[in-house]
């Protein structure tokens, strides 16, 4: 176990580094911004990056929900979701660590009012979109990427020769481009969990809907695809 928990260590700390930094960083940066498609595309590369790299070590989840999928899709063991989540929300924990550190060497930093890329609905979605709407996006969106993850990595697809990575990483790019307005985009409860930490406050007061939401979404895809994989 020792191996693939470093990997998923690995793998959902480059997802937040990454992502995350991307928001943090480069965003709104002065004339040279990268905005929302620029995140978006952040996201996506860090998933493609570290499928290839640990993925075969792992399965390359990066993810609570994405466990969760894999296991109500009857493609990951029970015994090991737990040691998963807790691989996955240190990796998420001390890419935040670390993107704090870099962030508040810049005088004049605030993490709470940077908002630290954390997710957010009400007065703290992007776009202004009430909670209702924000549940129902991360629910959605989770579904299809777990749809995504796992009628990719079927053996029976094509896609499963090699380039799953890139179409799970294409998908994570699309729903950046969909979601960011609504929620900052969660569909990862380690990546919303570790912003959070470092925010406080309202985004800890939150939190619940980047968990409740992603993974309702997976259990359902999961259900789903097993179905459609079934012989009945």
């Amino acid at each position: 176990m020792a191996k693939p928990l470093a990997a998923e260590f690995l793998g959902t700390f480059w997802l937040v580094f990454g992502g995350c930094g991307s928001a943090v960083f480069a965003a709104a940066f002065p004339q040279l911004g990268i905005g929302f498609t620029g995140v978006a595309l952040a996201f996506g590369l860090t998933v493609v990056t570290m499928a290839y790299a640990v993925g075969p070590i792992s399965g390359g989840h990066f993810n609570p929900a994405v466990s969760l999928g894999l296991w109500a899709g009857g493609r990951f063991p029970t015994d090991r979701l737990l040691p998963y989540w807790v691989a996955q929300l240190l990796g998420a924990f001390a890419a935040a660590a670390v993107l704090y550190l870099i962030a508040t060497g810049k005088p004049g930093f605030d993490v709470v009012a940077s908002g630290f890329a954390a997710n957010g609905y009400g007065d703290h979605s992007p776009g202004g979109y009430p909670m209702a709407s924000a549940f129902l996006a991360e629910a959605v969106l989770t579904f299809f990427f777990l749809v995504i993850i796992l009628g990719t990595t079927h053996g029976r697809t094509s896609t499963a020769g090699g380039f799953a990575g890139l179409a799970i990483g294409l998908g994570l790019v699309l729903i950046h481009l969909i979601s960011i307005p609504v929620t900052n985009t969660s569909v990862n409860p380690a990546r919303s969990t570790s912003q959070a930490l470092f925010v406080g406050g309202w985004a800890m007061a939150q939190l619940w809907l980047f968990w409740l939401a992603p993974l309702l979404g997976a259990l359902l895809a999961g259900g789903v695809t097993r179905w459609l994989d079934s012989d009945d």
